[in-house]
């Protein structure tokens, strides 16, 4: 399939942006948002990280400890959303986690920078999803994106998406390294390839999950749902830590995709500090004790 005829169906970004409600509103109002209600769904919406060189099974294994005893400690909290990891360590988690409905997801492809072949990045992509993963995060071919071979981009998310079955496939984009209508493009080329959330970033590069880099992909997803009535997750992932960060990425998808977007099925958010500072605010707001640094 041709993506640039797929494209031509869509509206050009700068269009977009002059109908839907600007970024500095929805961010200027943000704050309005905090609740303990709203703080609660943004912590259900955690992919737990850790993507360290220095990762080990002892480290993957504490962490799947924590989540399993996670409601003894705050009965009254939603759990995380799932846990991510480097495929090796993902039959780690598969032997330890014992929470329910926790996903567990796996970086892919020559994480984060997706220099490699395509036959290692789907090779890798299935053995995590026969090692437990439920849920696999790839990195797009970025240097071929903006070298504009969108059709080879396109055609390994394709690949990608065959080789790992019924898992779930989120596409990382890199928008740090992207421009905004760039942003928009491959926004709309992965869900055309048949991706269930686009994310924004690795974490590794910089600028990572930025506000506007979320109301872009938001718009993007606004409109492949207007085309098709199929409804793609969103992730923004890197450097959001604080409650306030999260708040902001949260009122720009609730205003531009709506409640029906704010949950764990649509909406994730990567994140490995940002847990413990929730957790901070609900305890203050809903006076209940807080277990410093549980994460």
């Amino acid at each position: 399939m041709n993506i640039l005829d797929r494209l031509k169906a869509y509206p050009d970004l700068n269009n977009v942006i002059a109908k839907s409600a600007s970024l500095a509103g929805i961010k200027e109002n943000a704050e309005s948002l905090k609740s303990s209600e709203n703080l609660k769904i943004l912590f259900s919406l955690i992919d737990l990280t850790t993507l360290d060189v220095c990762d080990t099974h002892n480290k993957v294994i504490g962490m799947c400890s924590k989540v399993n005893n996670f409601t003894r400690h705050f009965p009254t909290l939603p759990n995380v959303a799932a846990i991510c990891v480097y495929p090796a360590l993902v039959p780690v988690v598969k032997e330890n986690i014992k929470a329910a409905n926790i996903n567990i997801a796996s970086v892919v492809g020559g994480f984060p920078a997706s220099q490699t072949f395509i036959e290692i990045k789907t090779a890798e992509s299935k053995m995590a999803v026969e090692a437990g993963a439920t849920e696999i995060d790839m990195v797009i071919s970025v240097g071929k994106l903006l070298e504009g071979k969108k059709q080879e981009v396109y055609n390994e998310i394709v690949e990608i998406k065959q080789a790992i079955g019924t898992a779930h496939l989120k596409v990382i984009l890199e928008t740090g390294a992207l421009t905004s209508e760039q942003i928009y493009i491959a926004s709309l080329m992965a869900m055309e390839a048949g991706t269930d959330f686009i994310k924004t970033s690795t974490g590794k590069y910089s600028p990572a999950a930025t506000p506007e880099a979320v109301y872009i992909m938001s718009l993007a997803i606004h409109e492949f749902y207007k085309k098709t009535s199929k409804k793609v997750g969103i992730k923004p992932a890197g450097g959001i830590s604080t409650y306030a960060e999260a708040i902001q990425v949260f009122a720009i998808v609730k205003k531009l995709l709506g409640q029906e977007w704010l949950n764990s099925k649509l909406f994730r958010i990567g994140a490995s500090r940002l847990a413990n500072n929730l957790l901070r605010e609900i305890a203050s707001l809903d006076n209940i004790d807080y277990i410093e640094n549980y994460f």
